[in-house]
């Protein structure tokens, strides 16, 4: 038996060992910089998850996490959910725990986007779940978004960006929230 065929066999063996391995990154790399004004950071309670990404074995695309996390059957680019939407699922304009937040499509994001919300802090920020958001096939867990409208009517926000631990620079647009009847008792319309 030669070297090669030893090393092919081995080779294998970590390759799927690897492929079944998700990484994920620590909470505790994600930490905002000790330095960081508190106004700068989101307004979350101390008890609140940190932000943090997960890399799943398979390239995971926002509609496909949100319908699996959402229990919504809706298909078709994110921007089309909250038309697709009507009269199949309760549509809102606050957020509601396990409500979808669709996001408008724009020049950063053409085909839309849609992410699950998990948690209401104040009537300015919600923590939500999505995945692609960073454009890697990643989920980022723990999401801050925070409402910058003018009228506090959810219609244009801020998402947090856990790269640079800081509100990202851009403003997106949002559609709606779609969910369940019980997602609407949550939603305080």
């Amino acid at each position: 038996m030669t070297i090669r065929a030893i090393r092919l066999p081995l080779s294998a063996l970590a390759l799927s060992t690897l492929l079944f391995l998700p990484l994920r990154a620590h909470a505790d790399d994600l930490v905002p910089a000790p330095d960081m004004s508190v106004s700068a950071a989101p307004d979350r309670d101390v008890q609140a998850a940190m932000p943090s990404v997960e890399w799943p074995l398979k390239r995971l695309y926002c509609v496909q996490y949100a319908r699996l996390r959402s229990g919504l059957a809706i298909f078709g680019d994110a921007k089309l959910w909250w038309a697709r939407a009507k009269n199949l699922y309760e549509e809102f304009t606050q957020p509601a725990v396990d409500a979808v937040m669709v996001f408008s499509g724009s020049r950063r994001i053409r085909r839309g986007h849609v992410a699950v919300v998990t948690q209401i802090v104040s009537p300015r920020e919600i923590i939500v779940d999505h995945a692609n958001w960073q454009n890697h096939g990643e989920i980022d867990h723990n999401m801050p978004v925070l409402d910058v409208s003018a009228a506090n009517d959810w219609s244009k926000v801020r998402v947090w960006d856990v790269n640079g631990s800081r509100w990202g620079a851009r403003i997106y647009r949002i559609s709606g929230f779609i969910g369940h009847s019980m997602a609407l008792a949550g939603a305080g319309s």
